[in-house]
């Protein structure tokens, strides 16, 4: 099989995270980014079986073949493979890239957590396919984070490399201005749109900004 074609990872990258929002299914939540017009959908679920990994990700990777979004599955290539995902997401301390490829092939798209320009530049040169870079800015999505990397960081990673690189870390509808003028192909985005009242529209939101930023910055 073939890997996925790379221009589709730029634009909002929803997360969909069970315990961001534990009265509200991660498949309904997998819906809603669907809705407001995600253009990348990852899993995280550290606090699940294997098995019940398995299962939720296979549910989620039916409707993004439906919706034609990738679906990535964080840390684990096990359950991207089993789920038929389009890919993996890989933190620093997970699995090493050249391994999870020897695995993988072609099958899966590949992206790597970094949190410098040696970490990206590594990664890229290891065959990642794009790069999430942060945490930006603070953030209670995650318990263990860096300190806030900033957009001076992003730019300097954004310029050490050519493969997509992704923000993500506390990310708002207010900041994604300057993270897309850092270079950015993309924000990944988990509280600003899980916790909202109305998660729908708060991406929604999110993914129409940056549509016309893209339109400002590269016009047809």
């Amino acid at each position: 099989m073939k890997k996925k074609r790379l221009d589709p990872i730029r634009g909002i990258y929803a997360i969909v995270d069970p315990l961001g929002r534990p009265e509200r299914s991660p498949v309904a939540l997998a819906r809603s980014a669907l809705q407001a017009g995600a253009r990348v959908l990852q899993l995280r679920a550290k606090d699940l079986s294997t098995r019940e990994r398995v299962a939720l990700a296979r549910e989620i990777s039916e409707l993004c073949r439906g919706h034609k979004v990738l679906f990535i599955v964080n840390d684990r290539l096990d359950v991207a493979l089993a789920a038929e995902a389009d890919g993996v997401h890989l933190g620093q301390d997970d699995l090493p890239l050249p391994a999870a490829r020897r695995v993988a092939g072609d099958r899966l798209l590949i992206g790597v957590s970094s949190h410098s320009a040696a970490e990206a530049m590594q990664a890229e040169k290891e065959g990642a396919d794009y790069l999430g870079f942060g945490a930006l800015y603070a953030t209670t999505s995650k318990d263990k984070v860096t300190r806030p990397q900033g957009t001076a960081r992003l730019l300097e990673v954004a310029r050490a490399i050519r493969i997509p690189v992704i923000a993500i870390g506390g990310i708002t509808l207010e900041k994604l201005e300057e993270i897309h003028a850092a270079g950015a192909a993309g924000a990944a985005v988990i509280g600003a749109w899980v916790q909202a009242g109305d998660p729908e529209a708060a991406l929604g939101a999110m993914v129409h900004a940056w549509q016309k930023l893209d339109k400002r910055n590269h016009p047809a």
